[in-house]
């Protein structure tokens, strides 16, 4: 199964200048939890979480309207993607390695859609290509955490 058979196609995004307030208006009236950041030729540059906006207001005394996405990430150092032709489950070795739950789909860096763990899961079962048990040990491997996950990275 290929990404593209399960990826969302319609993916809400924001641009680095993009205030923090925005940003998270653009999740809770979409149901999403992270938002894929471009420039102006839609190229992903990033990705912004509602943690990463909890966080940043949490340690700015500044109002979110007054913080840019840019701001909070400058320089992406971990931005993963896949294409929607890549193997599904190449897709969830990356978001294992890398402890994510959404991947950006894109092509030549142009922004396609989104995948995420959670349509993942719910085409678990369904689909012969992707057993409960995929679905369990990415989750499981996101859900460990950050500290653990370095450790055993370092080892």
């Amino acid at each position: 199964m290929k990404v593209q058979d399960i990826m969302v196609k319609e993916v809400k995004f924001c641009r680095p200048e993009t205030n923090l307030a925005e940003a998270t208006q653009l999740m809770w009236a979409n149901d999403c939890g992270a938002l894929p950041v471009v420039d102006g030729n839609n190229k992903v540059v990033g990705m912004i979480t509602d943690r990463d906006i909890c966080m940043a207001v949490g340690t700015r005394n500044r109002l979110p309207a007054d913080v840019s996405v840019f701001e909070v990430k400058p320089q992406p150092q971990e931005l993963f993607t896949c294409a929607p032709k890549d193997d599904i489950h190449e897709a969830l070795k990356t978001m294992r390695t890398n402890g994510i739950r959404r991947l950006p789909v894109v092509n030549s860096g142009t922004l396609r859609g989104m995948l995420c763990l959670n349509e993942i899961a719910l085409n678990a079962g369904q689909r012969s290509d992707i057993s409960y048990e995929d679905v369990v040990a990415t989750l499981k491997a996101i859900c460990e955490h950050r500290v653990a996950r370095l450790t055993v990275v370092a080892a």
